[in-house]
């Protein structure tokens, strides 16, 4: 399935070329590095590691099991959908394979809300103090935002990403019971 450029997309894409300057460049490569596959993956078997080590079993396994079956659904919508790319005259980055969803847009919404989800079930600290949940989609934002920048994605491929993640989240979310007291390892 092979999609057609919105209108909306140039048009933005036009607006992230106008607007560029090294100072911002810069910060969005090093957002779209924040959101590169490599770094959520390092940050997930970090998260997931942490909530194990705390006993918070069902926690480990929503940021792990989730991150890990979103890339998935991904790299499979990716194949669906057979998207191409913005031009290579618009892009500062190089960037292969599909571009609908953006996998960084999806990813870091994923890893980083997963992560805000059991944070907020299992610690008392930051259910009283819930404005520090606010990094989880604000960094998504600026890592998908990042993407448009540097041309290496269409406006709607980063918004079907967010829309897909944000979803998936959810799913994860109620599969996992998050609702529910975690279940710690009690030695006798």
């Amino acid at each position: 399935m092979i999609l057609a450029e919105p209108p909306i997309d140039r048009g933005m894409l036009d607006l992230a070329v106008d607007i560029r300057s090294g100072f911002w460049t810069s910060v969005a490569e090093a957002l779209s590095w924040l959101g590169s596959i490599s770094v959520l993956t390092v940050i997930v078997i970090a998260a997931s590691a942490v909530f194990a080590a705390f006993g918070r079993w069902r926690s480990a396994a929503a940021v792990l099991f989730g991150s890990w079956s979103a890339y998935w659904l991904m790299i499979g919508l990716k194949a669906l959908f057979d998207r191409d790319r913005p031009p290579v005259s618009a892009r500062l980055i190089h960037a292969s394979h599909q571009s609908m969803p953006s996998g960084h847009a999806m990813m870091s919404l994923v890893v980083f809300g997963l992560i805000a989800a059991c944070l907020y079930r299992s610690s008392g600290w930051i259910r009283q103090h819930p404005d520090v949940l606010m990094l989880a989609p604000v960094l998504s934002l600026a890592i998908g935002v990042s993407r448009v920048y540097l041309g290496v994605h269409w406006f709607t491929d980063v918004v079907i990403g967010w829309v897909l993640g944000a979803a998936w989240v959810a799913l994860v979310v109620w599969v996992a019971h998050l609702g529910q007291p975690d279940t710690r390892v009690k030695f006798a």
